[in-house]
């Protein structure tokens, strides 16, 4: 076996390889960025070398200086997670070049399915279904609009080269082709440096079933049983599990055969994902082929018991499949949800920012964490906005569904924006719990995933005061002589009972409290009501009683700005304090940009007339581009920014003057 490997990756997916390299006595080098000196991955290894500045194609694309370092440091092998190098055939060839080897498939491999078309037709000669559409070599915008046309509407753009939903567009008319293409085609180049696309009929009411397929070096292949990924927005996966719901024993078998056909067709070796559309009649038809191991492996890990890096290890270093196909057993179900930094109330923005607190759920035989960030680590601009998976496991997927819901109440995060609150509406949502699944299943959904906040506004406020108070009374200097009133952490007076404002800041709205403190108890005065609270506060835990209602509540206070955590829902207010003044607005009459990202492109002149909904400028922020469009009808009168700029979230992008004078 190796005694060293280089990890050329970062974040979750690099710890979770040491983790298994370390338990199987392998060495580890990792690689980092200039953003990442301080990561995770970089205190688990047992060596890293700094490999350039943040931006990824700087540092975890430079294939020639991980080649370099591997030398240098001595390893034997290097494992390329998932992203970045992972799939591309030249890094592949360089480890090969230099008698490293390359913990995955062949290049050849690799060449094969890394381009989408030539992945269809080899999957055609080995009888594999496809689903109807053009994946041909003319790639003129004549050819593929008359493509467009014979294959029908609705259809899906797809990126030749890509992944994780970047150069994909649904088209829903012909009139909307060009526009869909031109961007889809630019998205790709940025991504993957090919702008080719193929076509595909989009089906309507389809499932996302993968099949997790393994190879040794002699060509013998299982199949590890299979995920639904289902659920997606803008076509990345948001909430895996395993085994599918409503597959048959029949369905079943007949995809995970047809996977490993597909795998052997192209000589594949290592672990792979053949990925399946699956029809409301039972039908199945081949997408593509992701030859690395996939973002959802530890689903199918729970469900069969498998370490799958321990498989590719042990397949890399020429060892034979653990398993035979008559062996591989799985049992009880398992999900994964992918949290991330991004704010699901805003389109699902990519968000920036500090985790100033962190408090993630207990790890045991039902839960698992996969993460490659600790408390007061920075979620930047320059890499996929993922801060963790949420893997858990149960007998059942009724009762695995309950530990998720669970779970995600007692992950806990403050200071940046992240995706838990509809991840929890998701996964405790009837249609989920019912199998109801589509890859259309947000937008269907989209009520029941974005629910009103559990927590009534006054009661929530009353909360935060008790939280508020408590945390300011565990800090105060206690008097040296218990029996003086000056010394009681209240708001004691001589001859008087005193009532001290409170006033709580959530959004625009200041809302000001009265609080009458006694020993035990707190009289809240709030929006005419009057409530009684008793409460105690244990580091972040704050046990209360509102009116005779018992609520246990988590909550971080920092900076005057405080969070409270309930049952998976959040809620956000500041102290308000006359100092600060209400937080300034956008410009009159500007479009502001709404995250920290790249202006990538401009489409409008100062004098411009645009409409209402009119794209105007597109951003790329964590490796998607988002279009800005216009609020209101106006005049563009400026533009502070050229293309290719870095902004920040707020900044003024464009300034226009509404045709109705108003504030645009």
């Amino acid at each position: 076996m190796f005694s060293k490997i280089l990890i050329a990756n970062r974040g979750e997916i690099a710890c979770r390889i040491i983790q298994t390299a370390h338990r199987m006595g392998i060495r580890v080098v990792a690689v980092y960025s200039d953003a990442d000196a301080d990561a995770r991955h970089v205190a688990m290894a047992d060596e890293a070398f700094n490999i350039g500045p943040a931006p990824s194609s700087e540092s975890y694309l430079r294939s020639d200086k991980i080649i370099e370092i591997a030398k240098e440091s001595g390893a034997q092998a290097i494992h390329p997670g998932y992203g970045f190098l992972s799939e591309n055939t030249q890094f592949a060839e360089a480890c090969e070049a230099n008698d490293i080897v390359f913990i995955g498939p062949p290049s050849s491999a690799i060449a094969a399915m890394g381009s989408k078309s030539a992945a269809k037709a080899i999957m055609e000669k080995a009888g594999v279904p496809l689903v109807p559409g053009y994946h041909g070599d003319d790639q003129s915008p004549e050819t593929l609009r008359a493509e467009a046309e014979k294959c029908g509407f609705p259809l899906l753009l797809k990126a030749v080269a890509g992944g994780g939903g970047k150069g994909m567009r649904v088209v829903e008319r012909l009139e909307d082709f060009d526009d869909a293409l031109a961007a889809a085609k630019r998205e790709s180049k940025n991504a993957f440096g090919n702008p080719d696309m193929l076509i595909e009929r989009y089906l309507t009411q389809p499932r996302h079933v993968e099949i997790q397929v393994f190879c040794d070096q002699d060509g013998h292949g299982v199949y590890l049983a299979e995920r639904d990924c289902s659920v997606q927005r803008r076509h990345q996966k948001v909430l895996e599990e395993a085994p599918a719901p409503g597959l048959s024993e029949e369905t079943r078998k007949a995809m995970g055969e047809a996977a490993v056909k597909a795998a052997q067709a192209i000589n594949y070796v290592g672990a792979g994902t053949v990925e399946f559309l699956y029809d409301v009649d039972g039908s199945f038809f081949f997408m593509e082929m992701n030859t690395r191991l996939q973002v959802e492996h530890p689903v199918t890990e729970m469900v069969t018991g498998q370490d799958l890096v321990e498989w590719q290890l042990k397949v890399a270093w020429g060892e034979p499949l653990p398993l035979e196909q008559s062996q591989v057993k799985t049992r009880g179900h398992a999900l994964e949800a992918r949290i991330y930094a991004e704010d699901p109330d805003q389109d699902f923005l990519p968000a920036t920012g500090n985790l100033r607190y962190l408090s993630t759920p207990d790890e045991s035989v039902h839960v698992r964490v996969d993460t490659g960030v600790t408390e007061g680590d920075e979620i930047s601009i320059h890499y996929d906005p993922m801060i963790a998976k949420l893997i858990v496991w149960d007998e059942t997927r009724d009762q695995a569904i309950n530990r998720m819901v669970q779970a995600l109440e007692h992950y806990r995060i403050a200071g940046v924006k992240t995706n838990i609150r509809f991840l929890h509406a998701l996964a405790d949502a009837q249609p989920f719990r019912e199998a109801d699944l589509t890859t259309g299943f947000i937008d269907d959904h989209r009520e029941l995933l974005f629910p009103k906040s559990k927590l009534d506004t006054h009661k929530a406020l009353v909360l935060a005061a008790g939280f508020v108070l408590e945390q300011r009374k565990s800090r105060e200097v206690v008097s040296t002589d218990p029996w003086s009133p000056f010394g009681r952490q209240n708001s004691w007076r001589m001859n008087s009972e005193y009532a001290q404002p409170l006033k709580l800041q959530v959004g625009e709205d200041i809302h000001e409290l009265k609080v009458l403190e006694r020993d035990d108890r707190y009289q809240v005065h709030v929006g005419g009501s009057v409530y009684n609270l008793t409460s105690r506060l244990d580091d972040d835990y704050l046990q209360a009683v509102i009116n005779g209602h018992r609520i246990s509540i988590h909550g971080n206070l920092h900076n005057d700005k405080l969070v409270l955590f309930y049952e998976g829902d959040t809620f956000q207010c500041t102290v308000y304090r006359e100092t600060y003044g209400l937080e300034e607005m956008a410009g009159e009459g500007s479009l502001s940009a709404p995250m920290n990202g790249a202006v990538v492109a401009i489409q409008a002149k100062v004098g411009d007339t645009v409409t209402a909904g009119q794209t105007l400028v597109i951003m790329e922020a964590m490796k998607m581009e988002h279009a800005i469009k216009a609020p209101a009808d106006g005049v563009v009168t400026d533009i502070f920014f050229a293309e290719g700029d870095q902004v920040s979230e707020g900044a003024d992008l464009i300034a226009i003057e509404a045709s109705d004078e108003e504030v645009a």
